[in-house]
């Protein structure tokens, strides 16, 4: 190795920088919900929802019970940010969607999202194409191994 060859991080170096990184994006994240009234949880169903997710499926997302859900919902629904359908496949089985409303607040939270956005600012267009490829990569293994 030469002496200008940057070391090899450890896993333990990624995993802290990964948590730093997520824990201020959530951050980020749950400031620019506030400002529209939504707590970081309603925020996240609402983020989750790019189709119908059944009620148990929400669950499973949010690592919840399935009666913490019901109460997010009603909250959300009573805002018209989602409605309750019944599945097609099972007529027992609730799905949760996103109305017109709550897509336009989620897509809105996701914009104001400054800390965020600056942060990525920073990066030029090789770098950010770099991360976009790498995070890619990770994903379908980490949202597999994680049961997402």
């Amino acid at each position: 190795m030469s002496a200008t060859a940057t070391p090899r991080p450890t896993k333990l170096q990624l995993l802290e920088l990964l948590a730093a990184i997520g824990t201020a994006q959530w951050r980020d994240f749950a400031a620019a919900a506030a400002r529209h009234g939504l707590t970081s949880t309603q925020a996240k169903v609402l983020a989750q929802l790019e189709g119908p997710v059944p009620m148990r499926g929400l669950a499973a997302l949010l690592v919840c019970d399935a009666s913490n859900v019901t109460g997010i919902v009603d909250r959300l629904e009573a805002r018209d940010l989602v409605r309750r359908e019944p599945s097609p496949a099972d007529r027992r089985v609730k799905n949760v969607a996103a109305t017109d409303t709550g897509r336009d607040v989620i897509r809105r939270v996701r914009e104001e999202m400054q800390a965020t956005h600056g942060a990525l600012d920073e990066l030029d267009a090789e770098e950010s194409a770099t991360l976009y490829a790498l995070l890619e990569r990770l994903r379908p293994t980490m949202e597999r191994d994680s049961g997402i």
